[in-house]
């Protein structure tokens, strides 16, 4: 499988830091088990209406960045886009990787991974609102039980 998101090429060279998720072992393992778990409900509530299932990875970003800190260790960082919303991605094992990078389309090659700005989940952090800890408990949920 050709893989489009940002950082794929490398993303292969991060391993699991435990054994959570049976048969993932890199980010590649965990796109291609996201590929049928993202959906409409998985979806930030303010983008849900765009969400299609040719553009799965729409509005995604934080909960599959958590999902994937989990898993690969590292960081998640921030990066405010040109509607004004922070877009999370990864950087673990020197590697930065984007799963949800292609809901950018051709915009994708504009965006700027600096690493500058990290971003929790937990203390007045991603996950202090209850619709994004459903929504990255449901990925976990659905992942576990290999759905």
């Amino acid at each position: 499988m050709a893989y489009h998101f940002y950082g794929s090429a490398e993303a292969g060279n991060v391993k699991a830091k435990n054994s959570m998720y049976k048969g993932i072992e890199t980010p590649l393992d965990l796109y291609d088990a996201l590929l049928d778990i993202w959906c409409a409900e998985t979806c930030a509530p303010r983008m849900r209406s765009e969400w299609t299932p040719e553009n799965k990875t729409l509005g995604q970003c934080s909960v599959t960045a958590f999902l994937a800190q989990d898993i690969f260790g590292g960081e998640v960082y921030g990066m405010v886009t040109e509607g004004g919303n922070i877009h999370c991605y990864n950087y673990a094992d020197d590697c930065v990787f984007d799963l949800t990078s292609e809901q950018f389309g051709e915009e994708a090659k504009n965006l700027i991974y600096d690493k500058k700005t990290i971003q929790k989940r937990n203390s007045a952090g991603h996950f202090m609102k209850a619709e994004k800890k459903k929504r990255y408990e449901y990925l976990k949920e659905k992942l576990r039980n290999g759905d």
